[in-house]
C-alpha cells in the first residue's frame, strides 16, 4: 500500500465554506465588548455573498440569539441561506487557531478531504481554560463525518501560510518557544509540518509585531497572495516600537528564495498608526486581512493608512473586491479578521 501524503490548499484555493466561533467571552474585549458582535455581523454578511457561512455556537439560546442579529443586519449583501450555525462550545472566538485545518489527502488513486486536529494550547498556556477550542477539530469532523489526523504537535493556524507550492512562511518566535513544543527543534518542526502540510520548505521570519500575544503569528505581518508574492507589513519610523523587527524580517524575506531558486515578490504594506486601548498598544496590521472566493477583507483602523493598504492589496487580488472592516473595536481583543476565521476548501 502506497504512503499517504497531505497537501494544503492555499488561503485563495476556492472555498466551499468560512469558518467562524461567535464572541461571547467579555474577557477578551474588557470594557468594549457591546460593539463586537456587530463587526461579526459585517464580516459574515461580506462572506455569506462569497460562500457557505459556518458558525459555531455555545447552545439553542446563542443560536437563536445570533441568527436574530444576521436576519434583522441591514447589511444588503448578506445571504441568510448560505449561513449554518452549529452548537460546538468554544472558549473563545479565535476561530483560525482553533478552527479546523483542513488538509487534502492523496492515498494510491483516491484523494479525500481530511481535518488535521493539531494540539491548542491557548498560546504556550496563556489562557485557561481551553479544551472546549482544542475540541473544536474534533466536533467539526464528526459533524461532517471527515477523518481526522493527529499530528501530535501544538500549532495554530495563525502562525503558519501557504503558497500552495511547497512553501511555507513561519515565525521562530512562535513556533521554535518553549511553551509550543519544547521537546521538538526546528528540523523535527520542519519534518512535521512538511508530513502533514506538504511543505517542502520553511521560510523563517524572527519576531512579531508589538501587542501580540501569540508570541509573533506570522499573519500579523507576512502573508502569501500568490505562489510567488509575499505582502509584508512594513514600519518606516524609526522611532516606532516595531521598525526594528518589521525591517529585519523585510530583509529576510528579500532573501528568500522558491523551490526553484527564483526570489520571491516582496510586496511592502504599511502598519496603521499606532491603536491603544487603556494605554495597551494593541497588535493593528493590515496583514490580517482573509481571502474569501470573491472578496479580500482588510482590517482597518480609522486612519490615513488604511486606504493605502487596501489600494496596495486590490492591486494583489484584481479579481476579486477589497473590503475594508473597521476593526478597531476588534483589535482590543487582540486579533483582527484573520483571527476570527478559517477556510474550508472544496
Amino acid at each position: 500500500m502506497s504512503e499517504s501524503t497531505y497537501f494544503m490548499p492555499p488561503e485563495w484555493a476556492f472555498h466551499k465554506a468560512t469558518w467562524l466561533s461567535w464572541p461571547y467571552r467579555l474577557e477578551s474585549w474588557p470594557g468594549k465588548f457591546e460593539p463586537i458582535p456587530a463587526v461579526f455581523v459585517e464580516i459574515v454578511s461580506w462572506l455569506s455573498c462569497s460562500e457557505e457561512v459556518h458558525i459555531n455556537v455555545l447552545d439553542e439560546a446563542m443560536e437563536r440569539e445570533v441568527s436574530e442579529l444576521l436576519r434583522n443586519s441591514r447589511h444588503e449583501q448578506i445571504r441568510m441561506d448560505r449561513i449554518f450555525l452549529h452548537q460546538i462550545p468554544t472558549n473563545d472566538a479565535w476561530c483560525r487557531d482553533h478552527g479546523p485545518n483542513y488538509v487534502f489527502r492523496q492515498s494510491g488513486e483516491e484523494r479525500e478531504k481530511v481535518i488535521l486536529d493539531w494540539e491548542f494550547n491557548a498560546w504556550g498556556g496563556k489562557y485557561s481554560p481551553c479544551d472546549d477550542d482544542n475540541a473544536v477539530p474534533e466536533r467539526i469532523a464528526s459533524l461532517q463525518q471527515l477523518p481526522l489526523v493527529f499530528p501530535g504537535m501544538v500549532l495554530e493556524g495563525g502562525s503558519i501560510d501557504v503558497n500552495g507550492k511547497g512553501l511555507l512562511l513561519t515565525t521562530a518566535a512562535c513556533l521554535l518557544n518553549a511553551n509550543r513544543n519544547p521537546a521538538m527543534n526546528r528540523q523535527q518542526i520542519e519534518e512535521e509540518l512538511g508530513r502533514y502540510l506538504g511543505i517542502e520548505k520553511v521560510l523563517w521570519l524572527g519576531d512579531g509585531i508589538a501587542g501580540d500575544d501569540t508570541d509573533g503569528h506570522v499573519d500579523d505581518m507576512a502573508r502569501f497572495v500568490n505562489e510567488t508574492t509575499v505582502v509584508i507589513a512594513v514600519e518606516e519610523d524609526p522611532s516606532d516600537i516595531n521598525y526594528e523587527p518589521l525591517q529585519e524580517n523585510y530583509k529576510l524575506l528579500q532573501s528568500y528564495t522558491d523551490l526553484d531558486g527564483n526570489p520571491l515578490r516582496v510586496v511592502k504594506l504599511p502598519m496603521p498608526f499606532p491603536v491603544y486601548f487603556d494605554g495597551e498598544r494593541l497588535p493593528a496590521s493590515y496583514a490580517n486581512f482573509y481571502i474569501a472566493n470573491t472578496v479580500v477583507l482588510v482590517p482597518v483602523y480609522r486612519c490615513s493608512r488604511d486606504r493605502i493598504a487596501i489600494k496596495i492589496l486590490q492591486e494583489c487580488f484584481p479579481g476579486k473586491e477589497v473590503v475594508g472592516i473597521d476593526c478597531f473595536d476588534l483589535v482590543w481583543g487582540l486579533g483582527a479578521i484573520h483571527c476570527i476565521t478559517h477556510e474550508e476548501p472544496l
